[in-house]
C-alpha cells in the first residue's frame, strides 16, 4: 500500500449494546488490517442518532481519527453550533457535512439550512480552520438534481464555501466516477474526491438501497446478483470479485483512496483488501 493511498471506513451508531460490543470487534479488526486515515459515523435523518452519535465518535476517537457526520436538515444553528463546539472539546478534527435527508413522514420545519454549502459555511466562519471538512459528491448526480449541471454547480458551491475534500456515494460503474472527475476539473474543482465503497452482501437490500439514493446497479451486475440471491456465499464471492477489480480500476485510475461503507462488518471488507494488496497486517 502507497502511502499516498487515503483509506477510511464508516459506521453507523449502534442502537443495542450488543451492537456496541459488536462495532467496538468490527473497529479494531478494520483499524489493525488497514490502518485508516479515519472512520466516519452517520448521522440519522433530522438528527434522529445524535446522542448516539456523539457517544460513538468520543469512543472511536480515543482510538483513531473519527469523523462525524453533520446534517442541518431540520436543525438550527445554535443547534449546529453547540455540537460542533462539544465535538471540538473532545480534539475532533474532522467533519462530514451533510444536508441530510428527512426523516420518513417528515412535516416539521426544515430548520435554517437547506443546503449543505450553508452548513460549510457555517463551520467555517464559526470554527475557522479548526475542522477538516468532508462533504459529498454524487457521480451519478443527486437523486434529487434537475440536471447534471445543476449538480456540479452544487458540489462546486460546497467546495467553494470551505469543502477540503469529499466523499462519493457508491456506484458500480467505474466511467462514472472518471467522468464525474472530468467534470470536476473543467470547472476548477481540485479537492480530493474518496469514491465510496459499497460491498456486497445481499440482493435485496442493496437493491432497495441503490433504488433509494439514485446508486445504478448496471443491468449485468443486478442480473447476476439476482440469480445468486438464494445462494449467500456465492453472492458474497461474487460480489467481492466486483468490488476488487471496481476498486483496482479506480486506483490504476488517478483515485486517491477508497472510502469503504462497512454497515458495521468486517468481514467482506477485509476480503476485498486482501485481494487488492492493501492490508497492513495480511
Amino acid at each position: 500500500m502507497t502511502t499516498e493511498l487515503t483509506l477510511s471506513c464508516e459506521f453507523f451508531p449502534p442502537h443495542t449494546e450488543k451492537g456496541v460490543v459488536k462495532l467496538r470487534e468490527v473497529r479494531k479488526q478494520l483499524q489493525e488490517a488497514l490502518q485508516p486515515a479515519y472512520f466516519s459515523v452517520t448521522f440519522g435523518a433530522g438528527g434522529s442518532t445524535q446522542e448516539k452519535t456523539f457517544e460513538t465518535v468520543v469512543e472511536i476517537q480515543q482510538h483513531l481519527e473519527a469523523a462525524p457526520h453533520l446534517s442541518c436538515i431540520g436543525s438550527t444553528r445554535e443547534n449546529i453550533l453547540k455540537l460542533l463546539q462539544d465535538y471540538q472539546a473532545q480534539g475532533i478534527r474532522r467533519i462530514v457535512a451533510l444536508r441530510g435527508d428527512k426523516p420518513s413522514g417528515w412535516a416539521g420545519n426544515l430548520g435554517e439550512f437547506s443546503y449543505a454549502n450553508e452548513l460549510v459555511r457555517f463551520i467555517r466562519a464559526e470554527t475557522g480552520s479548526h475542522f477538516h471538512i468532508e462533504v459529498a459528491a454524487y457521480p451519478e448526480f443527486h437523486p434529487e438534481a434537475r440536471s447534471a449541471k445543476e449538480d456540479l454547480d452544487y458540489f462546486k458551491q460546497k467546495v467553494e464555501t470551505g469543502a477540503d475534500s469529499a466523499i462519493t456515494q457508491y456506484f458500480y460503474n467505474a466511467e462514472a466516477y472518471f467522468r464525474f472527475i472530468e467534470s470536476c476539473t473543467a470547472r476548477g474543482i481540485d479537492i480530493p474526491i474518496i469514491p465510496g465503497i459499497m460491498p456486497i452482501s445481499n440482493y435485496e437490500q442493496l437493491t432497495r438501497f441503490s433504488d433509494t439514493c439514485g446508486a445504478e446497479i448496471p443491468r449485468w451486475l443486478r442480473q447476476r446478483l439476482k440469480d445468486l440471491a438464494e445462494d449467500k456465499a456465492a453472492l458474497q464471492d461474487y460480489g467481492v470479485d466486483v468490488m476488487i477489480q471496481l476498486c483496482e480500476r479506480l486506483l490504476a485510475g488517478g483515485a486517491p483512496g477508497l472510502h469503504f461503507y462497512t454497515l458495521n462488518q468486517s468481514k467482506l471488507i477485509l476480503k476485498i483488501a486482501t485481494g487488492l494488496g492493501i492490508m497492513v497486517n495480511d
